[in-house]
């Protein structure tokens, strides 16, 4: 799973350009299933079942738009203790109240989080599969939908996509650095910066591939073909 949360752009464009064909209606909501830690709702006008934690559950779980803007500002206020599966399911209750763009930054910093934790952190030394499985399946399934709608405007995902490198890094995870959870081999700090170093790296190989007159069109020309436009950019 840990390589698929580490794709790049062009890993994640496979993914949007994979999402089922049929007759072409706008996407209002993510409809996943993550077990344990998110639920979508049985219909439009349900409550989905969230567990992220106290704190952020009754919120996130909320259909107004103002409680999952209040979930979003915790966020902001506890940066270096929030995990990346609250992200995530922030970014999807985001999408569900029509904050598409704070979706967008949302999971991609999401992303960064986590690959930031694998780089540093042995994942299965730490006991932390369940989190490993869960945060490729948010990617997987909730994926598509978000960048569904962010590559509706190339110009403003990029943006977005830099914008969460820098707030990771500016937001180190906590938990990194956390003595009882078993490391990788190396110095800490060092892995996390190299983490760092390769989302930055990652991010200039997708900007080289979208300013790619060539790939662009093709981009937009599959996005036409699979009707994604219709589907995400109204």
């Amino acid at each position: 799973m840990r390589s698929l949360i580490q794709g790049g752009a062009i890993a994640a464009m496979v993914l949007m350009l994979a999402t089922p064909g049929g007759a072409a209606e706008p996407v209002t909501r993510i409809d996943v299933y993550v077990t344990p830690y998110f639920a979508a709702a049985e219909a439009p006008d349900g409550t989905p079942t969230v567990a992220v934690g106290e704190t952020f559950n009754a919120l996130l779980a909320s259909n107004r738009r103002e409680d999952i803007l209040a979930a979003r500002d915790l966020v902001d206020r506890q940066p270096d203790k929030v995990t990346p599966m609250t992200m995530m399911v922030l970014a999807i209750r985001l999408y569900d109240v029509g904050l598409r763009d704070d979706a967008v930054f949302w999971f991609y910093a999401a992303k960064g989080r986590y690959i930031t934790l694998a780089s540093v952190i042995d994942i299965d030394a730490a006991g932390l599969a369940e989190v490993n499985a869960a945060m490729g399946a948010f990617v997987q399934l909730a994926g598509p939908v978000i960048n569904g709608y962010a590559f509706c405007d190339v110009d403003r995902q990029q943006a977005a996509h830099a914008v969460s490198i820098d707030w990771v890094e500016a937001h180190p995870y906590a938990v990194v650095f956390m003595d009882r959870l078993p490391a990788r081999p190396g110095d800490r700090e060092a892995n996390l910066a190299a983490a760092i170093a390769d989302l930055r790296a990652n991010a200039a190989k997708e900007s080289a591939y979208l300013a790619d007159p060539k790939n662009l069109s093709d981009l937009k020309a599959q996005r036409q073909e699979n009707e994604m436009d219709a589907k995400f950019c109204w």
